[in-house]
């Protein structure tokens, strides 16, 4: 069985965590209906449409 011949420093085990847990923000795009900003590959919720479809209804709000 391999056993580490030294120890692993605490900087040095934070380090190799923190860059695992490195949080990516989600892809914005404009809206090819509306020019609204959306997720990629989602309906838009300003308008409904995905890939030049009406998916969803959505209400007017005033």
């Amino acid at each position: 069985m391999a056993v580490p011949k030294r120890k692993t420093s605490r900087s040095r085990r934070r380090k190799r965590i923190a860059s695992n847990s490195v949080l990516t923000l989600p892809n914005v795009q404009d809206c090819e209906q509306c020019g609204e900003p959306k997720q990629a590959h989602r309906v838009c919720p300003s308008c409904g449409f995905y890939k030049g479809r009406q998916i969803i209804q959505v209400k007017n709000q005033f």
